[in-house]
């Protein structure tokens, strides 16, 4: 799950003329860390989310492969109509994946500097010995 994980986010944070994409961010560790901290709920709302985005470009852009195998245009496409789709609850979905990866990629330090933002602290980690 986790390879599709990353696939769906690279989809919807690609890299661009003014922005890294979640790719060149540290994707990796992170989502290593959000399946091992994130609460129940939000685990099974991003695997509903991210089986939706395979599946669903026979619904956005009309062609009936998984999103890992459209080339980049549809892909980029699929991406767009599927953060906008027309049914509320894929709508709602495609935002869990998009909050998990602003996580990401809104803490990586060259998005921050391209923002005109201080890089963030390390994590003290406190809130988890409690």
């Amino acid at each position: 799950m986790a390879l599709l994980f990353k696939h769906a986010l690279k989809a919807l944070y690609p890299r661009t003329a003014h922005f890294p994409g979640i790719e060149d961010t540290g994707l990796d560790p992170f989502c290593e860390r959000f399946f091992r901290e994130a609460s129940a709920i939000m685990r099974l709302g991003v695997h509903v989310a991210v089986v939706l985005f395979v599946l669903m470009p026979i619904a956005t852009v009309y062609v009936p492969l998984p999103s890992f195998l459209l080339p980049r245009r549809l892909l980029d496409r699929h991406a767009d109509r599927f953060a906008t789709f027309p049914l509320y609850h894929v709508r709602s979905l495609a935002l869990v994946l998009k909050v998990a990866a602003g996580l990401c990629w809104g803490a990586d330090p060259a998005v921050r500097a391209r923002l005109g933002l201080p890089p963030l602290p390390p994590d003290p980690g406190t809130w988890r010995t409690s």
